[in-house]
Formats: structure tokens, sequence, C-alpha cells
């Protein structure tokens, strides 16, 4: 494997090849717009009335199994800036049917939650438009994030870039409001470091609160890894890649523990969530006008951002599992501009299915949807670890170049890493979050079943190539 040090997957001299004009500044940035979502802005209730104040250090901790991630993944991606990235990595040094199984779970997770975020900003926009249908937006969105990632991948990343700064900017503009409502003239008598304490003290929920939390905010950190895809199209991949990783994980995690500390000490936690976003809580104490509006404005800026980030993610695995041979040849084909045209067509089909399904099932679709689309990430992390222990292995034994950047602590960190993960997954199943085994697990064995008829037909293809040329 030590003839492969420099090999880029992908880009072969076929002419297939994608463009490398990702700065390290718009690689952080699309990383942390992915991963800066609806989550945080309405959803971070879920995680403090799972595990109260102590939440901050399921944050913590699920800070830490990122960090680990990143490290491994950081080294891998240096040493194979690949568009395949984890799928390609998992295919060369653990096993071919490794890389199928998390370039496809990949891929589904993506094109799911594409149609889930677009399904979302349908409903945002009825507040501005409420005669409007939802399937006018759904198409409408849906058409202007293909054409962008139609264009090139330079289009891409600048409108994720400015969608990414609207989201951050409003991170930091609550960071200080949210400081100044505490320390300033208008603090209030219900609000300070003591709401950490009170109703139950800092852990109401014990330890087990905390460990379920953990699982949940995994879900925050989850788009630090589109990074590791986006590697394939960076300029500079060595110096890029690493300096991204490690700007996006202390940044992510700086943003999300102030804010939640903060939403913990001016909102009572068990209060926090329950009927509106602790964000929209603290513009109303300031008395800000069009409170409402500006928290639409933000939480549609931010599906937009991430179905954005993950329509381009599900193309380039896509594209990926073309250069393959585990997708019909023509999705490994760009345009002149160095775009996969025929991969994102196929990887917009999330839209289609979600409008489909949204209108059949109201009441199951996001569930259902969401099972999948989280199993597949959750997976894609867990073969990172295990495929960097075979990785630094082999990369060692076959003397690949000396990487410049190298994940410490090895193997005993990755285990640790993988063990945290396997151990989170199974507590899903006594948890409200079960339906990540109950879809995911069905999942891994229908790609294992067409794994095996996928494979027998590219033996006998070769075989077939092999009798003619003799």
């Amino acid at each position: 494997m030590g003839n492969k040090n420099h090999q880029v997957h992908g880009h072969s001299g076929s002419g297939n090849q994608l463009k490398r004009d990702l700065t390290t500044r718009q690689l952080t940035m699309i990383a942390m717009g992915c991963a800066i979502g609806t989550g945080l802005f309405l959803g971070s209730g879920l995680a403090i009335s799972t595990a109260g104040p102590g939440v901050l250090i399921s944050y913590a901790i699920g800070a830490l199994i990122v960090l680990i991630l990143m490290g491994c993944l950081a080294e891998m991606t240096v040493a194979h800036p690949s568009t395949g990235s984890f799928g390609f990595i998992a295919e060369t040094y653990i096993h071919p049917m490794a890389g199928y199984l998390v370039r496809y779970s990949y891929w589904i997770a993506n094109v799911l939650a594409v149609g889930v975020e677009v399904s979302a900003i349908a409903i945002y926009m009825k507040y501005w438009f409420p005669t409007v249908p939802g399937l006018v937006w759904i198409l409408f969105f849906g058409a202007v994030l293909i054409y962008v990632n139609a264009i090139s991948v330079h289009t891409f990343a600048t409108f994720e870039y400015w969608f990414s700064m609207i989201k951050i900017s409003a991170i930091v503009g609550f960071i200080l409001l949210g400081a100044y409502v505490l320390f300033g003239e208008s603090s209030g008598t219900n609000m300070g470091p003591e709401n950490l304490v009170n109703d139950g003290g800092f852990l109401p929920f014990g330890w087990s609160g905390v460990w379920i939390a953990i699982f949940i905010s995994l879900f925050s950190f989850l788009g630090t890894e589109l990074i590791a895809v986006t590697a394939g199209e960076a300029k500079d991949p060595d110096v890029a890649v690493p300096k991204a990783l490690k700007a996006t994980v202390f940044r992510l995690t700086v943003f999300y523990v102030l804010t939640l500390a903060l939403m913990l000490m001016i909102v009572p936690w068990k209060s926090a969530g329950v009927d509106k976003s602790p964000f929209v809580k603290v513009m109303e104490i300031l008395n800000i006008p069009g409170a409402s509006g500006i928290m639409n404005f933000i939480v549609l800026t931010a599906a937009l951002s991430a179905m954005n980030s993950q329509l381009y993610a599900s193309t380039r695995m896509m594209f990926s599992l073309s250069q393959s041979k585990f997708a019909p040849a023509i999705f490994g084909s760009v345009s002149k501009k160095g775009a996969p045209l025929a991969a994102l067509a196929i990887s917009a089909t999330g839209i289609v299915v979600a409008a489909a399904v949204s209108a059949l099932f109201p009441n199951t679709s996001y569930a259902f949807m969401m099972g999948i689309s989280m199993f597949g990430a959750i997976f894609t992390w867990l073969m990172v670890f295990i495929s960097h222990l075979f990785f630094r292995k082999a990369w060692e034994q076959k003397g690949g170049r000396k990487l410049p950047i190298k994940m410490i602590g090895y193997p005993y960190l990755t285990i640790i890493g993988a063990v945290l993960l396997v151990s989170l997954m199974i507590t899903t199943w006594v948890t409200d979050f079960k339906i990540l085994l109950q879809f995911g697990i069905p999942w891994l064995i229908f790609l294992s079943i067409t794994y095996f008829f996928t494979n027998k037909k590219k033996t006998l293809h070769h075989e077939s190539v092999n009798q003619l040329n003799h």
C-alpha cells in the first residue's frame, strides 16, 4: 500500500477529475455549516430535558469523541486526499465490502437528510407565506441548490460560506446577548449560575441521563467529517485538511458549550425548549422586536446550509462509488467545470422522496428518514475508527511517507473512540432513539446482500475481459 501514498481516488487520467478549488477557510466553513443545524437553534431543549444541567458534561464527552475521530480522520485524509474519503480508506485497508457499506450508508444518510431539510424549509416559509403550498417551496429551493451544486465546487463553497457565516454570526450574537442578559443591568433575579444546581441539582437524572445525552450531542457534531469528503477538491490537502479539522472541532465545542451554559443560566432547565426556542426567549427578555421573524430567518438559513452540504456530500459519495465500480459508470463522469452532474441528479432524489413520503405518511415519514440517516452517519464514524487501526499498521509496514499530522495515543485512543460509539449505539435500543437500530441493522443486511451480487457481477465482467484479451 506504500504505492498509494499520493493517490487521489477519482483523479484518474481519464478526464473524470474534480477540481481542486477549496481553501482552508472554505473547508472549515463547509464543515461548520453542515454541523450547525436546526438541532442547536430549535432542538437544544431535547438534550437539556434528558440530562438537565449535566448536559454540559455530555457535550464535553461528545466533543472528546469527535476530537479523537478528527485526529484519526486527519491522518488518513492527508495520506489519501480522496473524494471517496473514509469509504475509499475502508475499502483499501479493511476490505472492499467495508468501503461499499460505508459509502452507501453515508450516501443514503445524506440523501434522506436532504429530503428532511427541504421539507422543514417548506414549513419555515409558511411563516411569511401561509397560503402557498409547501410543495412549491420544496421544488423551488430544491432547484436552486441543485443549480448551485451543478455549476462548480467554487460556487457551492461560496454559497455555503455565507450560509455558515449567517449561522455563526447568530450564535456569536446569542452568546453576547446572553452574557448581557446575565451580567448586565437587565439581569433578572431568577437568572444566574444558581440555575445550574436548582431543580434537582446538577445531575437531576443521574449519570444515565448524561450518558443518553452524549448520543444526542453527537448529532450536533455530525457534519464535521465532511472536511474529509472535500479533501479531494482541496488546493493543498496536507495543509488545509489538518488546519480545517482542528479549527472546526475547537469552534464547535466552544460554541455549543458556551451556548448551552448560557441557556441553562438564563432559562431554568425544566422549561428550556418546552414551549419555544431558548434563542427566542433571550430576544424577548431584551424586548427585541420581530424576535420570531429573526429566528425564523436564521433557522431557514440553517436548513438551507445543511441541505446544501448534504447534497454535496451525497453527490461526492456516489461519484466515489462509481469510481470503485460499485455504481454505474455514468455517475463517475464530470462536467467541463468539474461537477459530477449525474451523481448530483441521483443524489437529489431525496428531495422527491421526501415530498412523496411526507404526503403519504405525514406522521411517520420524519422518523423513518431520520432513522436511516442517523444510523448511516454514526456507522460511518465507527468505521473511521476501525479503518484507522488497520491504516496505521499497514502504512508503517509498507514504509509510507512521513505524514504532516499523526494521531496521538494510537491504538488506545482509537479503540476508546470505537468502544464509546458502539456502546452508545447499543444504548439507543432502550431509549426513544431505538429507531436507529430498527432501520440500521436491516439496512446493513440489505447492503451486504447487494454487495454479494454486485461483486459477483464485477468478477464475471473482469473474467470476460481477461478472456477477450487472451
